[in-house]
Order: structure tokens, then sequence, then C-alpha cells
């Protein structure tokens, strides 16, 4: 009696891990929690380098980054500007590409 209890215990222990690691794994459309983190992170270093930019007007510029494909768009003077805030973003450590949705006014 007392195996076939710990046999269950085991199974039901197993099945619990297994359940939580396959829970926090992330997928094409949802990242896991510590990609979350990361992108958070590239987004604000993208964010600070534009910000710090001084040709660039920031405030015209989102950024959104999801498992470090970085996306740019708002609307910018020129397309020097485009080219410009694509480079400055293409600097950051962890950006693996970027997509240009950025418009000229």
């Amino acid at each position: 009696m007392k195996t076939t209890t710990q046999r269950f215990s085991i199974l039901l222990l197993a099945a619990a891990a297994l359940t939580s690691v396959v829970g926090c794994a992330s997928s094409a459309k949802q990242e896991s929690a510590g990609q979350y983190v990361d992108d958070t992170a590239i987004t604000a270093k993208v964010k600070a380098a534009i910000f710090n930019e001084p040709t660039l007007k920031s405030a015209e510029i989102n950024v959104e980054t999801f498992k470090g494909a970085v996306q740019l768009s708002g609307f910018v003077g020129t397309q020097a500007d485009i080219q410009k805030a694509v480079s400055v973003t293409q600097a950051i450590s962890g950006v693996m590409s970027v997509k240009n949705d950025m418009r000229l006014k």
C-alpha cells in the first residue's frame, strides 16, 4: 500500500513540475517572464539613446520590443532622422532586429 501511495505522489509531483515548466515557456505570440523583462530593458535603453541623440525628437518616436525585435513608429521630419533612429537602435545590446514603421511628417 505504501509503495502505491509513494508512486502516485511521485507521479503527481512530476506532472505538476511538467505543467509549471510548460506554463512558463514562451510561444510565438507570448513571452516568458524573463523575455518580458529583457524586452523592457531593451525598450528603455533604446528610448534613452534616442532621447540623448540631439537631432531626434524623442517624443515623436514610439518604441516597442518583442523577443529582441524592436519596432520604431511615429513621425519624424526627415529621412535622415529615420536612418539615425534605426542606427542608434541597432547599436543597443540585445537588439536582434529593427522594424522601421516611422513616417515623414
